[in-house]
């Protein structure tokens, strides 16, 4: 139940103009300081989840690994995604909350 608000909250971050996605945005955004929170796809390879937890640990921006590259890709209206940024943190504060709230039902 969860994952579908999620989804929607992707789809509405990126309608807003509040979400990046691809490897060069996604990084510019944790290295500028625009990004709250980096998702990153569970399919993704473990170096490009090990590159980025790394960056976002060192400019302290949460991180996250949810969702399938098509699933997160479709969230947003494009082709498969392996990364996404959120450059709003009331939206981020959302996500994490609704993930953490899925976590605890496991």
């Amino acid at each position: 139940m969860n994952s579908n608000k999620v989804m929607s909250l992707l789809g509405l971050a990126m309608r807003g103009g509040n979400l990046v996605s691809g490897e060069y945005q996604t990084m510019d955004a944790v290295k500028s300081g625009k990004a709250w929170l980096v998702i990153v796809s569970t399919d993704a390879s473990e170096n490009t989840k090990k590159h980025f937890r790394d960056k976002c640990e060192f400019y302290g921006v949460d991180f996250l690994e949810y969702g399938l590259m098509d699933e997160l890709g479709h969230a947003i209206g494009k082709d498969s995604r392996s990364n996404l940024a959120i450059c709003n943190e009331g939206l981020s504060n959302s996500i994490i909350k609704l993930l953490s709230a899925e976590a605890k039902d496991c």
